[in-house]
C-alpha cells in the first residue's frame, strides 16, 4: 500500500468528524503543513507538551511510511477564513501481533476550545481506529490509544467521558552530566561497541525479543525500524551503543537529539529512545554499561543532560536502575486506551 490510495478493504472508512459550527473538515494534505504547523505551535504554547514538532516532523507523520494514507488517516478543521483550528490523525503500525493498536493524535486551537470540537474529533478517531483495527491482518485483539501529558485535566475528563481508561503512567527522567559518571563492569566475555549500521538488523531482532514481555510493545518490522529508529533524522549513532557476546547482541541503547525541545525544557539533552537487554544477559551489568557509555558520549559533545522515559510498572525494575545511575523524574505522561 502506498500513501496515494487505500486498499479496497479500507475504502469507505470514517471520512470526517461530525459537523461543528464554523468548521469544515477535510483530510490533511502536504500543502497544509505550514499552516498545520502554525496550529500545532499554538497548541504547544498553551499545553507545554514534552514533544515539539517541526514542519518536517508533520510531513513525516503524514507520509513517511508505506502504511500511511493521509486521505484516510487524517482530518483538519478549517474556519471560514481558511485557517486550521483543529486536527486529528490515526495510525495503525504494521506488524502488530499481540494487540493491534490504533494511535490517535490531535488537538484544538486554544481559542476554539469549549465548543465540542475535541469531543467530535475523539469520536471520529475512535470510529476510524476501530475500522482500521478490524481491517488489519491480525487475529489479535485491538486497542485505541491516546497519550496525554500529565496535567491536561480537560483532555483527561474528555477521555474519561468517552469511556477510555487510564492504562499506564510514564515517567520522563533526566540526569545532569556534570556529575560523576560511573564505569560499570560488564560480565566477562561481553564487549561494548559503538552502534554501526551493519548491526541494524541484529539489533532490531534483539529489540523484538527484549521487549516481548513489555506491556504495549509489539514487534518492529524492518521498514518501521529503519524509518522511525536507526534511520530517523534525529538518531545519533555516536551516542548509541551495543553490547555483544561473540556475534550475538546482548543489549543496545539508541539515542537521539530532539533539538526542537531544548529551548522549552531549558537544557540540551540526548534522549535514549530504546534501551534493551535480552533475557539471558540480564543482571550482567549490560544496561548500566550502555547508559554510562551514552552519558560519556553526550558529555564529550557538550550536551548537558541525558534523558529517557520509563513505564512506572516496568516488570524488570528499570526505574530502580535509572535512579541508581542518577536519573530523576522531570515530568509524566499518561496512556489512555479502550479495548475494541
Amino acid at each position: 500500500m502506498t500513501a496515494g490510495g487505500a486498499p479496497r478493504n479500507l475504502r469507505g472508512m470514517s471520512t470526517a468528524p461530525a459537523p461543528v459550527s464554523g468548521l469544515r473538515w477535510r483530510p490533511i494534505t502536504p500543502q497544509d503543513v505550514p499552516d498545520w504547523h502554525g496550529l500545532v505551535r499554538a497548541i504547544e504554547a498553551a499545553d507545554d507538551p514534552a514533544e515539539r514538532y517541526t514542519p518536517e516532523d508533520l510531513h513525516d507523520e503524514l507520509l513517511d511510511g508505506s502504511w500511511k494514507d493521509p486521505a484516510r488517516d487524517s482530518t483538519i478543521g478549517i474556519d471560514d477564513d481558511g485557517v486550521p483550528r483543529a486536527f486529528g490523525h490515526v495510525q495503525v503500525l504494521p506488524g502488530d501481533v499481540r494487540t493491534v493498536r490504533a494511535f490517535c493524535w490531535g488537538g484544538v486551537h486554544p481559542l476554539w476550545r469549549g465548543r465540542g470540537i475535541g469531543r467530535e474529533l475523539l469520536a471520529w478517531q475512535e470510529r476510524l481506529g476501530r475500522e482500521k483495527i478490524a481491517a488489519a491482518r491480525s487475529t489479535g485483539p485491538g486497542r485505541v490509544l491516546v497519550n496525554v501529558d500529565d496535567g491536561l485535566t480537560a483532555t483527561e475528563r474528555l477521555l474519561d467521558r468517552a469511556g477510555f481508561r487510564r492504562l499506564r503512567v510514564y515517567l520522563e527522567l533526566t540526569r545532569p552530566l556534570d556529575a560523576e559518571i560511573a564505569a560499570p563492569a560488564l560480565r566477562e566475555g561481553l564487549r561494548l561497541v559503538p552502534y554501526d549500521p551493519g548491526l541494524s538488523e541484529p539489533v532490531r531482532l534483539a529489540h523484538n525479543e527484549a521487549f516481548a514481555d513489555h506491556w504495549g510493545s509489539e514487534p518492529r518490522d524492518p521498514e518501521n525500524w529503519e524509518r522511525q529508529s536507526v534511520g530517523g533524522r534525529y538518531f545519533r549513532p555516536s551516542w548509541s551503543f551495543v553490547v555483544l557476546d561473540g556475534d550475538q547482541v546482548a543489549g543496545y541503547s539508541l539515542t537521539s537529539a530532539y533539538e526542537q525541545d531544548w529551548a522549552a525544557q531549558g537544557y540540551s539533552a540526548g534522549w535514549t529512545d530504546l534501551l534493551g537487554v535480552r533475557r539471558p544477559w540480564r543482571r550482567a551489568g549490560v544496561a548500566s554499561a550502555l547508559l554510562a557509555a551514552t552519558m560519556r558520549a553526550l558529555r564529550e559533545d557538550g550536551i548537558e543532560r541525558a534523558d529517557l522515559g520509563v513505564d512506572v510498572e516496568n516488570p524488570n525494575r528499570a526505574l530502580d536502575l535509572y535512579t541508581g545511575l542518577g536519573y530523576r523524574e522531570s515530568r509524566r505522561s499518561l496512556a489512555y486506551g479502550k479495548d475494541v
